[in-house]
């Protein structure tokens, strides 16, 4: 489990959906387009929805468990590119047939178990 860490919120995604995510976010963000990033949570957090506004001045980290890179689909990337490129911004959609990840059970290989952490310079202050 990856995770992507922007100002002081980190939110854990599998390695593989992480990899599609970063490269679909670089995209928008050397362009200097700022923008939406939403999904929804999985059941070990409470289920819900989450979203954060991603914008270029602020920086973002991306952290992958696996020392392998993930083989890309061309797909799914076009898929992201497109959400991230529509009103509701990017929407964490799931790599099968590009239906919106919602539950770890929806799809288990590469769902958003997304566990969003906020952080301050003095430490954990609250799981959501």
């Amino acid at each position: 489990m990856g995770s992507l860490t922007y100002d002081r919120v980190v939110v854990e995604i599998d390695d593989r959906t992480l990899a599609h995510l970063q490269l679909v976010i670089v995209q928008k963000l050397r362009r200097g387009e700022s923008f939406l990033l939403s999904w929804q949570d999985g059941a070990a957090v409470g289920s819900g929805r989450s979203s954060i506004w991603l914008n270029p001045a602020i920086p973002l980290y991306f952290k992958f468990a696996s020392g392998r890179a993930a083989t890309l689909n061309r797909q799914w990337i076009e898929d992201l590119s497109r959400s991230a490129n529509s009103a509701p911004g990017l929407v964490i959609v799931s790599e099968v047939g590009s239906l919106p990840v919602s539950t770890v059970a929806a799809r288990p290989k590469s769902a958003v178990d997304a566990k969003t952490i906020a952080r301050t310079a003095t430490g954990l202050i609250k799981t959501v």
